[in-house]
């Protein structure tokens, strides 16, 4: 029973309670919405308050913006009307300044004019005298103006005659120098061949070392070992500071050569004593004797040349260690075969006959370091022993102009020479003496008159020089060109020939006002 009473009691108070409390919140509700619009509201007030603030300050800022362009714009208006005036003012002084040129011209042409008159007349009244003078010349020399003309004349013949005579004279003299200098070049290639200072790139050899360890196994015990390698080879052994390297110094290439491939071959075995030496230097000898058959053997199937002796196929192998003037012989020789046999076959003549003398015409090379004589006297020899064809024995002979050609094929071998020695590059020379060969060069052109700079290019193959265009005029550069080349074939020995280059500018210079 009060199970039921409590259960009634608490239906009844949730009865009442629900809408008691529903009335309750629906009353907060409406409180906090209407506190929330009031707010919003004083939000809003505020912000448009802001941006009437903000607008008002927009607009004072742009307000002294627009004052302070007006400003500098009316500074600048003011700048250039004082720029504008100041090139007025210039613009008439100009103005005025023209017109009193102009005057002043005007007075200078009416004087001209007046001394042009002048002259005019002065010129009648000289041209008047000169007549006058001429009459009374006739009178008193009793010739009259054609016969002083074929006297004058006569006298000038005189005077061509004396100087064709000194010309003659100065010409046989010239001639004498160039036998007197042809007599020296002999001479001088006699003392070369004799001397005993030489050109460093064409008489050592260097082989390189796996250490410095090595040179002193080289020399060997008392120095037995380079004293044996010395004596078998004939060359030189110098052992001095320079690192992991030793240099052999001989005149024959040969020796040289066998030496080299003898050290090297020891220095690869590691044994070196004195039977060793004997050994690798036979073995070495063997090595260059296969070596010079292969090259000749080379050269005569390159070249197309048949029918040759086997020794003169060897001595052709030999030209490979020969050099001149730094240019190898065997290649040289090789060069003008070619040259020669192409040149004989545009001109339709014997082109076998060609390239062979060509071949052989530097054969004597070979053995010029062992016999005595030219290299063209001893080549002439060789082929005499081994009964060569005798156009070939004269196209050896005379390709340094020893003995005259008898053939065209002799003179097409003394072409094809010229033009292997002397194209660029063919004729290495020292560095010192290339750049002496160019000083001297420019010192020949500098020493003429009326040269202002001389350059030598192309590596000594043209002298370019400019000249003053005051002292030398368009007729003169010839004569100087001339005189130029003629002291440089006097005082200068060189491969090939030296092109003479003159220039000569005139500049005018105006300025436009």
């Amino acid at each position: 029973m009060n199970i039921i009473i409590i259960i009634a009691a608490i239906l009844i108070s949730l009865a009442i309670g629900i809408p008691v409390g529903m009335a309750y919140r629906k009353k907060v509700a409406e409180s906090k919405i209407q506190g929330a619009e009031n707010e919003a509201k004083r939000i809003v007030e505020l912000a448009k308050i802001e941006a009437e603030n903000l607008k008002k300050e927009e607009i004072f800022k742009a307000k002294e913006e627009i004052m302070a362009n007006r400003k500098e714009l009316d500074q600048e208006i003011r700048e250039r009307r004082g720029e504008v005036q100041k090139q007025e003012a210039r613009l008439i002084q100009k103005e005025e300044n023209l017109e009193r040129r102009s005057d002043n011209f005007e007075k200078k042409e009416r004087e001209v004019e007046k001394e042009l008159q002048n002259i005019e007349k002065e010129k009648q009244e000289i041209e008047k005298l000169y007549e006058k003078e001429m009459v009374e010349l006739q009178k008193i020399a009793g010739l009259t103006q054609e016969q002083a003309k074929q006297r004058l004349l006569s006298e000038m013949d005189k005077e061509l005659t004396a100087e064709k005579a000194a010309l003659i004279r100065e010409q046989e003299q010239k001639a004498k120098d160039t036998i007197m200098k042809n007599a020296k070049e002999m001479l001088c290639y006699a003392v070369q061949k004799c001397a005993a200072d030489h050109s460093q790139e064409t008489t050592v050899s260097i082989v390189a070392l796996p250490n410095d360890e090595m040179k002193g196994r080289i020399i060997g015990r008392e120095g037995r070992n380079i004293k044996a390698l010395e004596t078998l080879t004939g060359i030189d052994l110098i052992i001095d500071d320079t690192p992991e390297a030793v240099v052999l110094s001989g005149f024959d290439p040969l020796r040289r050569e066998v030496a080299k491939i003898a050290l090297e071959k020891l220095i690869d075995d590691g044994r070196i004593h004195p039977s060793k030496i004997e050994e690798m230097v036979e073995k070495a000898k063997e090595e260059v004797e296969n070596t010079i058959k292969e090259e000749g053997e080379r050269a005569v199937l390159e070249t197309g040349v048949i029918g040759l002796h086997p020794d003169v196929v060897k001595l052709i192998g030999k030209l490979k260690y020969r050099t001149s003037y730094g240019q190898n012989v065997l290649n040289h020789s090789i060069e003008v075969s070619n040259l020669a046999r192409i040149m004989a076959e545009e001109l339709g003549l014997d082109p076998k006959l060609a390239r062979r003398a060509g071949l052989l015409h530097d054969i004597g090379k070979a053995l010029d370091h062992d016999m005595e004589g030219t290299h063209v006297e001893i080549g002439v020899e060789v082929l005499k022993k081994f009964k060569e064809n005798s156009a070939v024995i004269n196209a050896v002979e005379a390709h340094h102009g020893d003995v005259e050609p008898q053939t065209l094929e002799a003179v097409l071998v003394q072409a094809a020479d010229a033009i292997s020695a002397s194209r660029p590059g063919a004729r290495r020379e020292t560095l010192e003496a290339y750049i002496k060969r160019l000083q001297n060069l420019e010192e020949i052109a500098d020493s003429f008159d009326g040269v202002e700079k001389s350059f030598a290019i192309q590596a000594g193959r043209e002298v370019r020089i400019m000249v003053k265009s005051d002292k030398i005029s368009d007729d003169k550069m010839t004569i100087l060109a001339r005189d130029v080349a003629k002291k440089i074939e006097n005082e200068m020995d060189y491969p090939g020939q030296i092109k003479v280059n003159i220039i000569r500018e005139t500049r005018v210079v105006d300025y436009a006002k």
